[in-house]
């Protein structure tokens, strides 16, 4: 499956800088960046659900803010973006 993940992490507290490098590198091991608080990933049910697992232990949920949305699939014919747009796809090949 297809998911959007989007946080919104609170630095103003001193664990606030620590939990926002944390929940970007949890994201990293599951999808690659999108927006500087946006990542695009491509998860099994399994995974989805070790995801969030993994996000909510690393939130404040009375400080930070977690979104996760499931994509409509293809996801090619309902997600459109405009201006740069570097991400890659990870079902072609992979030609460096």
């Amino acid at each position: 499956m297809d998911v959007l993940v989007a946080y919104d992490v609170s630095t103003t507290d001193a664990d606030g800088p620590r939990r926002l490098r944390n929940v970007a590198q949890a994201c990293t091991n599951y999808g690659q960046r999108v927006q500087q608080s946006v990542f695009e990933c491509s998860v099994s049910r399994a995974q989805y659900e070790q995801l969030i697992d993994d996000l909510t232990s690393i939130i404040d949920e009375e400080k930070d803010s977690l979104r996760a949305y499931r994509l409509a699939q293809p996801t090619d014919e309902t997600i459109e973006t405009w201006g740069l747009d570097d991400t890659m796809d990870f079902d072609e090949p992979l030609v460096l």
